[in-house]
């Protein structure tokens, strides 16, 4: 098997059942191998013959079958693993860093927020998840190492999520500093919706001791095929769904979670989402009234408003490029390098502070604005400055060639190259992806970022503008200069032009 067809970045993805759009290619047999490829990588690394791995799995329905794959594979090349079961992709990695456990790895079977049938695997060190280039070794070891179970392969049972959950109320208790030490959250009324993903511990172990009121949370309960709405803080549904109890409950507080729960969204007693540029804003206020003058890192994405917002509060803003693990990565760049930065974010929910090891952990991202609560301060009033823009839409254009890269560079180069002569637009300076745009007042209000995707053939599209009408002024522009080309399906701006007028 051709193990590489699986590398999603620096994740494993794959169809794990049978269903309408493919067959399965993530298999129990390419499970165990690229288990045991780990193993075998580990060792390298390491320079140890003898290795302890934790594995876990998320609520798919595929999750214990492919728990137990994994073991085989890792059994095979003698290690001794613990069987964490359902559990988070945070707490996972927190297996290798807690003191009392520091295990050599561990591996989560997870394939975050996607389709009931899909599922994949994220591999774990000390030193973090692995990066892209250590999932293209993986998958060359996976096509080379044979797989000898024993006949006794086992796991120790380990449940991880108690210790996990006992150390984010351990945060909280500590830096609320309450009255009531044990119950720094009591008079508080948060819910949480779980997409019946993983997050619903987040209520058992972690709300309730606390003190909280979580009467209103819903689908808690684990379920594989996600009845109630996919997982997922962006999806439109999982957000009205959780904005909706939140109002409901009239809670100080509405949480959701992502399937394996490191990204996480929430909502305000208001009904205003806190997601992308909000969650952002309230947690870059957060980290700097912590670290005064701390850059924050953030996607390419993110808005001019949320720029000047963290300059305003005394922060420095890096925008740097799409994908969560760029954005890590670079913030712990600058801080080798001596510029101190503690976030680093991304829209899609992905954050990590400093402090937490530069994991991205929706709950503990959620822990930040618990203790903000607990201290009795109010979320709404810490970005009432923030400026949201009036518009914002991404469009997403199908490369219709083979050579996407080459394609996509192309596109850049001409949209780049017209700037100069395009009335109203300006190169925006410090750009790290693609070609992003300034248009001004007269032209549309606002910006447009024109990138090649990480993983897909396409060309992602986002504009933004703060004034009713000026994302379809944006992208008539951006159509004038792009319409003769054929190696891009402009349909989607197109339509989008069409619905505008």
């Amino acid at each position: 098997m051709d193990y590489s067809k699986l590398q999603n970045g620096s994740d494993i993805r794959g169809i794990a059942m049978e269903n309408e759009t493919g067959p399965v290619n993530l298999t129990e047999d390419a499970v165990r191998h690229l288990a045991a490829a780990f193993a075998v990588w580990l060792k390298g690394k390491l320079n140890k013959d003898s290795l302890k791995v934790a594995v876990g799995h998320d609520s798919r329905l595929t999750g214990e079958l492919f728990v137990n794959a994994a073991i085989e594979g890792l059994n095979s090349e003698g290690c001794t693993c613990a069987d964490c079961g359902l559990a988070s992709t945070p707490a996972m990695f927190m297996t290798t860093v807690t003191e009392g456990y520091c295990y050599d790895g561990s591996i989560m079977i997870t394939a975050s927020h996607l389709p009931w049938y899909r599922n994949g695997m994220k591999f774990f060190t000390a030193n973090g998840g692995l990066e892209s280039s250590d999932i293209k070794e993986l998958t060359a070891l996976a096509g080379k190492t044979e797989i000898n179970v024993p006949l006794n392969s086992s796991a120790e049972k380990l449940d991880f999520m108690t210790v996990y959950s006992a150390h984010l109320c351990d945060t909280i208790k500590k830096a609320v500093k309450a009255d009531d030490y044990e119950h720094p959250l009591k008079g508080l009324h948060i819910i949480v919706d779980a997409g019946n993903g993983d997050g619903g511990f987040y209520v058992s172990k972690v709300l309730e001791p606390l003190g909280a009121d979580t009467t209103g949370s819903q689908f808690l309960e684990p379920d594989g095929h996600f009845p109630n709405h996919i997982p997922n803080p962006e999806n439109k549904e999982a957000a009205e769904a959780i904005r909706k109890a939140t109002l409901a409950s009239k809670a100080d507080l509405g949480i959701i979670f992502d399937t394996d729960v490191d990204r996480a969204g929430a909502i305000l007693p208001s009904g205003r989402e806190l997601t992308r540029n909000a969650l952002i804003a309230v947690l870059s206020r957060i980290a700097l009234s912590e670290h005064p003058g701390t850059t924050i890192v953030t996607d390419s994405v993110t808005s001019t408003g949320l720029a000047e917002f963290i300059t305003s509060h005394g922060g420095v803003h890096r925008r740097f490029k799409r994908g969560y693990k760029n954005v890590i990565d670079e913030s712990i760049r600058l801080n080798k390098e001596g510029t101190d930065s503690q976030l680093a974010i991304e829209t899609s929910g992905h954050g990590a502070f400093k402090e937490n090891y530069f994991l991205d952990d929706g709950a503990y991202l959620m822990v930040k604005l618990l203790v903000e609560l607990g201290k009795g301060h109010k979320l709404d009033e810490m970005i009432a400055d923030l400026k949201e823009p009036a518009e914002s839409i991404e469009l997403r254009f199908p490369v219709l060639a083979e050579n996407v890269s080459l394609i996509a560079d192309k596109i850049l180069e001409t949209v780049t190259a017209a700037v100069p002569i395009t009335n109203g637009w300006t190169l925006a300076p410090d750009n790290f992806e693609g070609v992003r745009v300034n248009a001004d007042s007269d032209h549309g209000n606002g910006w447009l970022l024109l990138r090649k995707s990480l993983h897909e053939p396409i060309m992602p599209l986002n504009i933004e503008s703060d004034e009713e009408g000026g994302c379809s002024i944006i992208a008539r522009s951006l159509y004038d200069l792009l319409k003769q080309e054929t190696t891009i399906d402009l349909q989607p701006i197109i339509d989008f032009i069409g619905r505008s007028l």
